[in-house]
């Protein structure tokens, strides 16, 4: 429970602060695609963080899909960051979200 909660926490340092991370760990500041890909392992850290403390990898699942579709959707619409593969990748994870969600609505347990 307090690993799962400590990687939940570091996710959303991650989150909200990833250059002021990147700086505490690497002594330099994260900017540009290092920010956004430190945003996306802040969301993978607290779908792990959820997963284990709930012992469902079901909700660790679509809480990072539905997590990265948002956030990257948001880069996408934002235009700060748009490679190729974005709006791709934006739709596959919105499509791995949209399963996940089925997938638990109709679990006996949640």
């Amino acid at each position: 429970m307090v690993a799962a909660v400590c990687e939940a926490a570091t996710g959303m340092a991650l989150l909200i602060g990833p250059s002021f991370v990147g700086e505490l760990l690497f002594g330099e500041p994260l900017v540009g695609a290092g920010a956004a890909a430190a945003r996306v392992a802040g969301i993978a850290l607290i779908a792990l963080g959820l997963a284990c403390w709930r012992h469902s990898p079901l909700v660790g699942m679509l809480t990072y899909n539905v997590g990265v579709t948002l956030y990257l959707a948001y880069l996408a619409v934002a235009g700060e960051l748009t490679g190729v593969l974005l709006w791709p990748v934006v739709a596959l994870h919105a499509i791995f979200s949209i399963l996940l969600s089925r997938a638990w609505l109709t679990a006996p347990q949640r």
